[in-house]
């Protein structure tokens, strides 16, 4: 602002200064703040798209010794990254959520649990025949497209988006085509015939959307010569579907220059005897594949922790020998080439392995401290010359003997593969948090000097597996769930969640209604709400009894809080508090039942005051050791207009009474909201 002219007066001197500095309030009627408001809840809801963002954020900037400016704006950098690599997956629509949310209410539980649940469903037949019995597609993993060294960038990335889009569309109606309950109406459905329905509805499956997640892959699987698909040892055949095998098998560099190993994680949870028995059966089906199992916590002192359980990451010595004898022997049959090499005595002289050569076994499995495991970013070492990218052969004239044996983490988000390096270099090399897919650019650690390990993010494949089903293995993040009721019903048809929690039914403690009728003599009924009656369990009883338990109540109605029991419900299940497990396909129910008691499907008995006590300590007992915590709200669960409305004033948790004035502790989450709707 330039010098004032001398004929203001001092009064006008501060006017002018105002009104030239300080923007001008624009007034606003109350019918215009009105439509902001219900505009603001509608995107909430997700009703409506947010409208485009008119403010514009200024970008400090300076310039430098040569007088060109630097910096740049914060959008530019950090935050535009990880918006890109964020996990995109399909929204189900409010009317599926709405009569999902009634069936739970209505439709009882089976009870007592019938053993056969514990076995899983044989995939090959699951995967391959419909509810109609006709073929289903085949679901595959986007490929990355030929390119050239050639090519720009740009030529490259569009060929690869209109790749992707084409994937993405054919994908989107396999999907559709097999879950109707995405298209229908609900209430169309329920009004023919006017029958209640008698069977919950699938939720149609999900998974990954963002082209910026497969193209990790892509990087990983070209730069690795030994593939590790950790597979979570409660459910494999889940974390290996057959859009992933079919993408391994399919990829001509991946048949002929890579090797794949089968690592089953997280052992000690289902114990050794399930899995002895789904390795006898992944080597079944997968002749071609090694298979091996890893734990990679073990329980601390109780000195140390104060009397409860803690965890460390750790990687027993027999599962570490078992680890690197099976990478060696895979080395070792990259090393080996080929008949067609072998039988040409002038292609066997001048043919060159895909993988170093020279490796040094008895330093990786003693390799420890400090010296292992930095992480330096993506791929540091040049790359093997390549003709046509993936899908080109490599003349052995033009090979290269890489720098590195390389090898490849690849596995669906929550499945162990960042609790693994820890546990396999013996510190927090890597971050490891409940919250699934928290990886989400690929890194590279060194084991030794001569062998690197490749962090792939975790993806979710595409298949034919319900969404309740991914939930309750962890592979989908539970703030980012709608259908609460539809997952918490899935998962008590297969754990008596009411037994685990030593839940009361919400209708036996309710007070018996007074009957202020008059009766003849002889004629008054009986009470059939007397202490011996048997209630029939929902999944929105278990959700009001835990509520119950814990003492969560909505503050505006009084109501128990399901939305909220029900998300620690899902967590409990997925973060391995609640330990649960499937048995391989033609398990006899002989095996089962000498190893479970009558009515627990796949869960594993475990003491309730142990369950308790570590939903009560945040974080989890077993995981303890994760250094990032979740900052995604899941208040609102559930997108109905009763939760938004209840939750929108605040919640008031009541706990125990344990701790005075606990009745008045207010839920930051609904005093956020509240805020949000006053405005």
């Amino acid at each position: 602002m330039g010098p004032l002219p001398r004929s203001l007066l001092p009064n006008d001197c501060i006017r002018f200064v105002l009104t030239t500095t300080m923007p001008r309030k624009i007034p606003q009627s109350p019918k215009e703040k009105r439509a902001r408001i219900q505009l603001k809840r509608a995107v909430k809801r997700g009703d409506v798209s947010p409208p485009p963002s008119s403010r514009t954020e200024r970008t400090k900037t300076k310039k430098g010794r040569t007088g060109q400016k630097t910096g740049l704006s914060r959008n530019s950098t950090s935050v535009d990254s990880s918006r890109r690599l964020q996990s995109s997956f399909v929204k189900l629509a409010p009317e599926f959520l709405q009569h999902t949310k009634q069936l739970a209410s209505t439709l009882p539980l089976t009870r007592p649990i019938p053993s056969e649940v514990a076995i899983l469903a044989d995939p090959g037949e699951s995967l391959q025949l419909n509810d109609g019995g006709s073929e289903r597609p085949s679901l595959t993993c986007p490929k990355r497209p030929k390119w050239r060294y050639d090519m720009s960038k740009k030529e490259v990335e569009m060929n690869e988006e209109g790749l992707y889009k084409k994937w993405l569309a054919q994908t989107d109606a396999d999907v559709n085509a097999q879950f109707p309950e995405l298209t229908t109406d609900a209430s169309s459905t329920q009004d023919e015939g006017d029958k209640e329905p008698t069977v919950m509805p699938h939720a149609p499956t999900s998974f990954e959307r963002n082209l910026e997640v497969w193209r990790q892959l892509w990087r990983v699987t070209e730069i690795s010569q030994i593939l590790l698909i950790l597979l979570d040892s409660r459910c494999p055949p889940l974390h290996f579907p057959p859009s992933l095998s079919a993408y391994l098998a399919s990829t001509p560099r991946l048949v002929n220059r890579t090797r794949t190993i089968l690592v089953l994680t997280k052992v000690d949870i289902c114990g050794p005897e399930r899995a002895e028995a789904w390795t006898k059966y992944l080597l079944a089906k997968y002749p071609g594949l090694k298979v091996v199992q890893v734990e990679s916590y073990i329980e601390k002192a109780a000195s140390s922790t104060g009397g409860r359980k803690a965890y460390e990451p750790y990687l027993p010595s027999a599962f570490r020998q078992t680890l690197v004898k099976a990478v060696e022997e895979a080395h070792a049959e990259l090393l080996q080439p080929p008949t067609s090499v072998t039988d040409d005595p002038e292609k066997r002289a001048k043919w060159i392995p895909p993988v170093r050569r020279d490796v040094d076994w008895t330093a990786v499995l003693d390799a420890h401290g400090d010296q292992i495991g930095s992480a330096v970013g993506g791929a540091t070492a040049p790359r093997p010359k390549q003709s046509e990218g993936d899908h080109g052969e490599i003349p052995d004239e033009e090979m290269e003997e890489p720098e590195f044996l390389t090898i490849g983490l690849i596995g669906q988000p929550n499945v162990g593969k960042s609790s693994l390096l820890n546990a396999l270099f013996g510190g927090h090399r890597v971050k490891a948090s409940r919250t699934p897919g928290k990886t989400k650019h690929f890194q590279t650690l060194f084991w030794t000097p001569e062998v690197r390990v490749v962090d792939c993010p975790g993806l979710v494949m595409p298949s034919f597996v319900p969404m309740e089903m991914q939930v309750l293995s962890g592979i989908l993040p539970i703030s980012r769930v709608s259908a609460i009721p539809l997952c918490v019903h899935y998962a008590a048809q297969l754990i008596p969640l009411e037994r685990v929690y030593g839940l009361s039914h919400p209708s036996a403690t309710e007070p018996p209604t007074e009957d202020k009728r008059t009766w003849r003599e002889g004629m008054r009924p009986r009470d059939a709400s007397g202490p011996g009656k048997i209630h029939p369990w929902t999944a929105m009883d278990i959700l009001t009894a835990y509520a119950l338990k814990k003492g969560w109540i909505t503050a505006q109605a009084g109501r128990p809080d399901v939305n909220r029991a029900g998300n620690a419900i899902l967590r409990s299940l997925a973060e391995l508090r609640v330990r649960w497990a499937f048995w391989p396909p033609g398990t006899p129910l002989e095996l089962i039942t000498a190893h479970h008691e009558d009515g627990c499907g796949i869960w594993i008995a475990q003491d309730v005051d142990e369950i308790d006590r570590d939903s009560d300590e945040e974080p989890a007992a077993r995981h303890k050791l994760e250094t990032e915590s979740e900052t995604e709200d899941s208040a609102h669960a559930l997108s109905d207009d009763e939760s938004d409305e209840e939750v929108a004033e605040g919640e008031v948790v009541v706990k125990p009474a344990t701790i005075r004035f606990s009745a008045l502790a207010m839920d930051d989450t609904g005093a956020d909201n509240a805020s949000e709707d006053e405005e």
